[in-house]
């Protein structure tokens, strides 16, 4: 197998990996519990770790910004339970399909964003047969013509915001509008009787700090002087999209099971006090905006966790498991680094050992080493942390999906 070495990424250190799995086992009869009671492998969604994310994004922010507005990205993970809680605690849903948009109406979601490219008709028309629960993120100008059209036609009023492009470089140009297009779109919608532009968004992604984001709010401070007033008199908000990476950071693999590389991520009161700083400078003495965040993989990462069982142990340091890596879409942990935790029999010390599941492909790994004692067959294993893109990218390839169990 061959797996990427990094050597330029700084290592991460023991007694770090060691703080990020102390909880878990703590908890480990908690999980064995679920096991017990219904079977493996499973889906654990741990509602008061989601919970307790979403709250904790929403007040760092609310302590700098005194007008907010929260959405969950739905794409970073799609199963309803997730967004049905959130939902429940007062957040709006962030859709970039039909089919989320869909489901966050049955969800009974009061305030959605529908945004991304390509929009079909189908999903316009969904979009605006519900004026007062979507606002629908405009992503280019054709997008643009063809919605003035159904509303025309209709004779349906709409208010929609504006995507701006914040990384034009290369295959990210298919999102949103060019700066210099902003004008003329406004001037378009401004001369339309039922679309109505309330607002502006934008996304970077992938953010282990706040400095593309604050990048983007200083170049969209120099774009919105040049707008007309009547433009700035009726914007109503700014959508900074999402892309915030959890504080754990990233992880990844190496050449060695037992060392594994880390990318850190800034806390989370870094990106509010940078971010509301940069807002303060650049935008909020031109408007007066409510700022909305689309955060996803950091209210749902640490939710989730998926538990399977030894089937089979064919080598001293090879076993097999009884779920395959269609249950996370990718061959992701060929890549990315989690730590694989023994609940039948738990310890603070990793030892290698190839752990695979049971698909028909030699790329199907959940990992190299494992913490707890030697691998045994019966065995439950869990790789936590598996919330942020891995549900949404699942595979019906060979073998059954885990099933869902939320406690």
């Amino acid at each position: 197998m061959n797996r990427p070495a990094a050597p330029s990424h700084p290592v991460m250190s023991t007694a770090f990996l060691k703080d990020q799995i102390v909880p878990l086992l703590n908890q480990k009869q908690r999980y064995l519990d679920a096991v017990k009671a219904h079977g493996t492998p499973l889906y654990l969604v741990v509602s008061d770790v989601l919970t307790e994310r979403a709250q904790r994004f929403q007040s760092v922010f609310q302590a700098h910004l005194p007008k907010t507005r929260f959405y969950y990205a739905m794409k970073s993970n799609s199963l309803p339970d997730i967004s049905r809680i959130l939902v429940s605690r007062g957040w709006g849903l962030d859709v970039s399909s039909g089919l989320e948009l869909a489901t966050a109406l049955d969800l009974g979601a009061e305030d959605i964003i529908f945004s991304g490219p390509g929009k079909t008709m189908a999903e316009l028309e969904l979009a605006a047969a519900h004026p007062d629960r979507v606002t629908l993120l405009l992503d280019s100008t054709g997008e643009c013509r063809r919605l003035m059209a159904l509303l025309g036609k209709k004779q349906q009023p709409l208010c929609a915001g504006i995507r701006i492009n914040c990384q034009p470089e290369g295959l990210w140009q298919k999102f949103g509008i060019m700066p210099e297009q902003l004008l003329p779109l406004y001037r378009a919608i401004q001369a339309h009787p039922f679309l109505k532009c309330t607002g502006l968004q934008f996304h970077s992604s992938w953010n282990l700090n706040p400095d593309r984001q604050i990048d983007t709010i200083c170049s969209l401070g120099r774009l919105l002087r040049d707008m007309p007033a009547n433009f700035l008199n009726s914007c109503r908000f700014l959508d900074i999209g999402g892309g915030y990476w959890p504080e754990k950071g990233e992880w990844l693999v190496s050449e060695d099971p037992l060392r594994h590389y880390h990318l850190p991520s800034v806390p989370l009161e870094t990106f509010a006090q940078k971010i509301y700083t940069a807002l303060k400078k650049h935008i909020l003495p031109l408007t007066d905006l409510c700022i909305c965040f689309e955060p996803g993989r950091w209210i749902c990462n640490d939710a989730m966790h998926i538990i399977v069982q030894v089937t089979d142990k064919k080598m001293p340091d090879m076993a097999i498991t009884d779920a395959g890596t269609n249950a996370v879409g990718w061959e992701r942990f060929e890549t990315d680094y989690f730590p694989v935790l023994n609940l039948t029999r738990p310890g603070l010390t990793e030892q290698p050992c190839r752990i695979l599941g049971s698909l028909c492909t030699p790329h199907d790994v959940w990992g190299y080493a494992c913490f707890g004692e030697q691998i045994q067959e019966g065995d439950i294993l869990m790789i936590p942390f598996q919330g942020a893109y891995t549900y949404s990218l699942r595979q019906t390839f060979i073998k059954p999906l885990p099933q869902v169990v939320v406690i």
